[in-house]
């Protein structure tokens, strides 16, 4: 994969990460709602804590493998399948419905604990990222790195922009442009689970090219 590739990849990954509804982009919204933009920026920031051992655990597995392409071939195709659901949950997005006037207290820890047990980021990286950063690695770190700077950047970022707009405007999760953000998002991913599938098929040999 090119830098251009990773960028692009890192760009629709973390952004539909970032806006797909799910327990941390819940949590966001009702801190903001109940405690200020503040507390809704600071559970935004809960994976740059909670990822960074989920990521070191499954690149450590995938370099100690002698023979990588089997795993790899079988993660992608997982990663195909949970990519498939994902944008078929996002093409059929409608837009978020949450309970308001629980309160919440310490944002962040609570992001933390919420990202920690939510089962999406160890998905993530074991059948899609984790992979993605070492075929990226083949062509050089600096592209790898991109790829995870940038999903990082922008899978925090909009949840940032999320609660920042939220505390601003209650209305934002049921506007026509956040659904249709949703939805175009839902579709690359469709594409994605694509890529992810014909890698996967490559990588067993059930497929040449």
């Amino acid at each position: 994969m090119t830098a251009a590739g990773a960028l692009v990849a890192g760009l629709v990954f973390g952004l539909s990460g970032g806006v797909s509804p799910g327990p941390l982009l819940t949590l966001v919204v009702s801190e903001t709602l109940n405690h200020g933009i503040g507390a809704g920026v600071r559970v935004a920031a809960a994976p740059l804590i909670t990822d960074l051992p989920i990521v070191g655990l499954v690149l450590l597995v995938l370099s100690r493998l002698t023979d990588v392409e089997p795993v790899l071939g079988a993660v992608s195709l997982a990663g195909a399948a949970f990519l498939a659901v994902l944008g078929a949950h996002g093409v059929m997005f409608r837009g978020v419905d949450l309970e308001e006037g629980e309160t919440v207290s310490r944002s962040l820890a609570k992001g933390v604990t919420t990202n920690f047990l939510n089962p999406n980021p160890y998905l993530f990286w074991s059948t899609i990222g984790g992979p993605m950063v070492v075929r990226t690695a083949e062509r050089g770190l600096l592209i790898a790195g991109t790829f995870v700077a940038v999903f990082y950047l922008m899978l925090v970022g909009s949840k940032v922009v999320v609660a920042v707009a939220v505390g601003r405007s209650r209305g934002l999760l049921h506007s026509s442009a956040f659904v249709w953000l949703n939805r175009g998002l839902g579709a690359v991913l469709l594409l994605f689970a694509v890529v992810f599938l014909r890698d996967g098929l490559r990588y067993l040999g059930a497929l040449s090219g």
